[in-house]
């Protein structure tokens, strides 16, 4: 089998750290699975370089992906990360709420 076809066995979060050798809490996983593996998915469809790769180069390309994406949520929480659409639209909203200081200030 190859790289690729062990991939389509795997099916939670866990199963993934696992297959990658990623070294995880299950807190982190807990809280932030679906955020991990979004992120995952992102930082792979960015990664230009994966053509060509035999399967030890892609196995240690995706590895590297997901200890990424696995520790942004070991420093950070979902929110901030603004990892899925909903995230990112209530940051929009905020900052078009926000109001400098010197505009409440009486001039």
């Amino acid at each position: 089998m190859s790289f690729k076809d062990d991939l389509e066995d795997l099916e939670t979060a866990e199963d993934f750290l696992r297959f990658l050798g990623v070294t995880y809490e299950q807190r982190v996983v807990n809280v932030n699975r679906l955020h991990i593996l979004q992120r995952f998915h992102d930082y792979l469809s960015a990664d230009t370089g994966m053509e060509g790769l035999d399967d030890e180069g892609m196995a240690a390309r995706y590895g590297a992906h997901l200890q990424r994406a696995y520790q942004d949520f070991v420093v950070s929480n979902a929110i901030a990360e603004k990892t899925f659409k909903v995230h990112q639209e209530e940051a929009r909203r905020m900052a078009d709420r926000f109001v400098p200081l010197d505009a409440l200030l009486p001039t």
